[in-house]
């Protein structure tokens, strides 16, 4: 049994005898738990008069979902990436001269191709999402969930913090093109509309614990 699952069932014997919670974690400290440790294993059981000890909502872990959520994940990434490079396609064929604006149509006929394929995929998934937590709103205590909402969150925070770092070098560097200014309004977009999606989605999952 895992040290954590051992305090645990060591919380909930002592609350079946009586013992109330100040004493609880004032004997687990003295023999050497942390605070966090003695807090995360109170938390563990509903404080209730109601004898057994009622279980707490824990979070869960499973396979088919890390792969919905997975490949929901590379979905928004995609479509993403390929929305900011046929943006910057269009935006240096607005600019260019002819001959660059060439070059640029074969990627803006990849970038499209992309968008048909994972936008409407990303959709799909997300809409699959929506309907299965409102059936069952358990699924919002998913651990994979969570994992790829921050990590979303991660990545668009990055890509935030860079766009604004870009911004200022060009200004202080004196390279603010209107060509550049709009190359970074388009990242800032993409990258707020994720961000501001997650922490929603993240927001609703933590008041779901």
């Amino acid at each position: 049994m895992k040290p954590a699952d051992q305090l645990a069932q060591f919380v909930r014997e002592a609350l079946t005898a009586g013992r109330s919670r100040d004493d609880i974690a004032g004997a687990l400290s003295e023999a050497g738990w942390a605070r966090t440790e003695v807090d995360d294993a109170l938390a563990t059981w509903a404080d209730s008069p109601f004898s057994p000890p009622i279980p707490r909502p824990r979070p869960y872990v499973s396979a088919k979902e890390a792969f919905f959520y997975a490949l929901m994940f590379v979905a928004l990434g995609m479509t993403a990436w390929h929305i900011v490079d046929l943006g910057f396609d269009l935006i240096e064929r607005w600019f260019s001269d002819a001959e660059r604006a060439y070059w640029g149509n074969r990627s803006i006929r990849w970038s499209i191709s992309a968008l048909i394929v994972f936008f409407p995929l990303f959709m799909i998934m997300q809409r699959v999402e929506a309907r299965g937590l409102a059936r069952d709103p358990s699924r919002k205590r998913s651990a994979v969930r969570k994992w790829f909402g921050y990590i979303a969150l991660f990545f668009s925070s990055i890509t935030l913090l860079g766009d604004l770092l870009g911004a200022i070098y060009a200004l202080l560097n004196g390279d603010l093109t209107a060509q550049f200014i709009a190359e970074l309004a388009l990242v800032a977009a993409v990258a707020g509309t994720v961000f501001g999606y997650f922490q929603g989605a993240m927001k609703d999952a933590e008041d779901g614990n």
